[in-house]
């Protein structure tokens, strides 16, 4: 098929639209402004609707509103905002709504920099927001998988009435890559599923929206209904990608474009006769602890090194994965810095006594 030479961002948002996505709500922040300016562009000419909010704060609720009436909706942002953000998305979650939230994260605390960083990993991955509740994260490492992962992100958050969150560092908005669109784009108009907000289901069966329970025992089923929808997801989503594991002694973990640059450090580490591998999750939540678990159980496999845009974040969910059977190593670079792979290649030699 064609390829198509494409900026992130923006494919991200024709992805969306081409997805099914009639509905985006957001505001500007870099380094992910391009989506809201190619959804101004290209939405309105695809039957869409999108009016900038004057906040995150507003976007996210305005996202709430859209899905309760059974809408395919998203909004994106960067790090700042997606915080923002976290109040509403408890509510969605709470109100089991279908949605898509895009978050091209950038260096921080607090305002921090533009620079792509992956510090946002706890945010997103033990819930941001009020409440115990998750949703499910995914983390591409190219555009042609950011493009693939929206079409899943939509499927899944219709299937489990949940939001699904993609977490891209800032590089996958901002860098250009060939794209396959793979899947057709979906024209015909969207069927309001039987809960939605449109209208009254018969006289005795109101469509109500809501994610308010007064009595604890009512709340409290709630909450094993959600995560009986959460198991679900850890039994039948979880993604990863793995290569080398057959003969590793050394086995590098890292996500989204992070893994990009362990990938060729496993090829710098080979060459210089190190058997290395890599791990990595596509899902973030659910962690494919079990699978890293088994890799840990591997008789060949001595060490881990976990490589992040962060000070070690997805670090702590390699350790549990792996539950003290071998060494857990870290190398980070979190103020939005890129390590190269050479750098990569001689941390992992002396994390594991093979220096030069």
């Amino acid at each position: 098929m064609r390829r198509e030479l494409w900026k992130g961002n923006e494919a991200i948002a024709e992805a969306a639209i081409r997805a099914g996505c009639r509905f985006y709500f957001g505001y500007p922040i870099t380094p992910q402004s391009e989506i809201p300016e190619y959804m101004a562009a290209h939405l309105p000419e695809r039957g869409g609707v999108f009016p900038q909010a004057e906040s995150e704060i507003s976007a996210i609720n305005m996202v709430y509103g859209a899905a309760g009436a059974g809408a395919r909706v998203m909004t994106s942002s960067s790090s700042p905002g997606v915080s923002l953000k976290q109040e509403g998305i408890s509510f969605i979650v709470g109100a089991e709504l279908p949605a898509v939230i895009v978050n091209v994260m950038r260096s921080g605390p607090g305002l921090g920099g533009i620079q792509p960083a992956q510090g946002d990993y706890f945010q997103a991955t033990r819930g941001g927001g009020n409440g115990d509740y998750h949703h499910l994260v995914l983390a591409p490492n190219s555009i042609q998988e950011a493009v693939d992962l929206m079409q899943l992100a939509f499927e899944l958050a219709d299937k489990y009435r949940n939001p699904v969150m993609i977490l891209a560092d800032g590089m996958i908005g901002q860098m250009m890559e060939p794209v396959e669109w793979k899947k057709a784009e979906i024209t015909e108009a969207r069927v309001y599923p039987e809960w939605a907000t449109t209208g009254r289901g018969g006289r005795e069966n109101h469509r109500i929206v809501n994610s308010l329970y007064i009595e604890s025992e009512i709340m409290e089923a709630h909450v094993h209904h959600l995560f009986s929808k959460y198991k679900a997801m850890e039994e039948n989503e979880v993604l990863y990608e793995e290569s080398g594991i057959e003969d590793a002694e050394v086995v590098l973990v890292a996500y989204g474009v992070p893994a990009r640059i362990a990938d060729k450090a496993v090829e710098l580490l080979k060459e210089e006769g190190i058997k290395a591998g890599l791990f990595r999750p596509i899902t973030l939540w659910p962690y494919p602890k079990k699978r890293l678990n088994d890799i840990a159980s591997l008789d060949h496999v001595k060490n881990f090194v976990v490589v992040e845009l962060s000070m070690g974040q997805m670090l702590e969910d390699v350790q549990l994965s792996v539950n003290g059977k071998k060494p857990v190593h870290f190398h980070g670079r979190p103020g939005g810095a890129i390590p190269s792979p050479g750098e990569v290649k001689d941390a992992v030699k002396k994390f594991i006594g093979r220096e030069s």
